[in-house]
């Protein structure tokens, strides 16, 4: 925030709420960006064959999965889940590059 506050020509003095300077230039929120970020990532990881490294990986950790004592971590797996809920979002989508970028895309607010 302090950033674009300088790029305005805002000071905390200024007194103006974060929610005015950030529709005024047309900001997303950061956590639309990270989701987004997430998502282009797991679609990725989905078009690439069984063979590939990342899959190989992916496959491995869901095996040796060992359990500490606590409340477990959330995984990627549970935070990709969540968020395709959230946004009503089908795996297999994944599949087909344009209509998954097309689905997942972060508007700005301007």
């Amino acid at each position: 925030m302090r950033m674009i506050r300088w790029m305005c020509g805002y000071t905390r003095l200024n007194r103006i709420r974060n929610k005015v300077i950030k529709s005024k230039i047309g900001v997303a929120n950061i956590e639309d960006k990270i989701r987004y970020a997430r998502f282009r990532w797991f679609g990725h990881t989905r078009r690439r064959s069984m063979d590939a490294p990342v899959r190989k990986r992916e496959m491995k950790d869901r095996l040796e999965h060992r359990r500490s004592r606590g409340r477990s971590k959330k995984s990627w797996n549970e935070v990709i889940k969540n968020d395709s809920n959230t946004l009503g979002l089908v795996e297999e989508i994944a599949q087909d590059r344009r209509l998954w970028r097309t689905k997942i895309k972060v508007t700005d607010f301007g």
